[in-house]
């Protein structure tokens, strides 16, 4: 169960990437391009609950800098009882609304598809876990919530609640 505990707060932050926008636009504004809400510091903070175990804690801090459109964010994840440490992001626009990219914990590509006015993450992680995870804006272009599964062999063994803000 340690490696889903792992996976989990894994993947909270990858939603960090699409949190805020709810539209794609010609002219980029920090509170509604995706991108952009990650430029800079961030911070989650969420639930995380995994079968058989007692919820616990996340919270996450971020950096993160876009060069030549590519988002790279640090972040450090502190979780209830374990050591902190370092995640690493690589995500970048591929089309309207579709972002593609790279997480340090990740097996394979995270992909992100804007849904109406919120944001699916999905990917793969060790042990034949798969994590689907939504963001959706909140008002104002500066927070966003956050739900989350965690499934092994299809089989939900995991989930999440948080929210994820710009600081």
């Amino acid at each position: 169960m340690m490696f889903a505990s792992r996976l989990l707060s894994a993947a909270l932050p990858i939603a960090l990437v699409g949190a805020s926008a709810s539209a794609v636009t010609s002219a980029p504004d920090p509170k509604t391009d995706p991108m952009r809400f990650f430029e800079g510091k961030t911070e989650s903070v969420s639930t995380i609950k995994l079968i058989m175990r007692k919820p616990y804690r996340s919270h996450t801090t971020g950096n993160g800098e876009i060069d030549s459109g590519v988002l790279n964010l640090i972040q450090r994840v502190h979780q209830d009882g374990k050591a902190a440490y370092n995640r690493k992001w690589r995500m970048r626009q591929v089309a309207p609304g579709r972002f593609t990219g790279s997480m340090s914990e990740a097996m394979g590509p995270v992909n992100v598809e804007q849904v109406g006015g919120r944001y699916r993450f999905r990917f793969r992680m060790k042990g034949n876990v798969s994590v689907e995870q939504w963001l959706i804006p909140q008002p104002g272009g500066n927070s966003a919530r956050s739900t989350m599964k965690i499934r092994k062999l299809g089989i939900v063994v995991g989930r999440s609640e948080g929210t994820i803000r710009k600081i």
